[in-house]
């Protein structure tokens, strides 16, 4: 079962420190664009990932193709895809060794969920974090 509880939402914000965001934008009118902005004001590292603007640089970040060529640790992978599309990124961030998903506003994808779940990752699904971290009160990162 995706994450539900105020307290294990809080906790998960609060253990992540990178966040690969799936879906990340250039354009400041799509909701990514900012979403990415909020979090690395509240102190995350936030790595944008998008086939269609890699090598490009998003609020001073290079944008990788895909998760495995991050080659770091990562916390969170933040989903902005559509639920169809987000099975795929679920399994890219399994592949990565991410310790947890988070799937935005308007994505359920419950058969992702339980892949995702089943390989040990925690699963936050149908919020968005920037919403989150203000509502629970979660304290900036570092």
């Amino acid at each position: 079962m995706p994450l539900t509880r105020d307290e294990d939402i809080k906790a998960l914000l609060e253990e992540t420190r990178t966040i690969a965001m799936i879906g990340a934008s250039d354009r400041p009118d799509r909701p990514s664009y900012g979403v990415m902005a909020f979090l690395q004001r509240q102190g995350y590292r936030v790595i944008p990932v998008n086939p269609q603007i890699t090598g490009e640089h998003v609020h001073g970040e290079f944008v990788f193709r895909e998760l495995s060529q991050i080659g770091e640790p990562i916390d969170l992978v933040d989903i902005f895809r559509r639920p169809g599309a987000a099975g795929e990124a679920v399994d890219e961030a399994i592949a990565a060794g991410a310790k947890a998903v988070w799937m935005q506003l308007g994505v359920i994808n419950a058969e992702a969920a339980a892949r995702a779940e089943a390989a040990g990752l925690k699963v936050v699904m149908d919020r968005c974090p920037a919403i989150e971290i203000p509502r629970l009160g979660v304290a900036k990162v570092g």
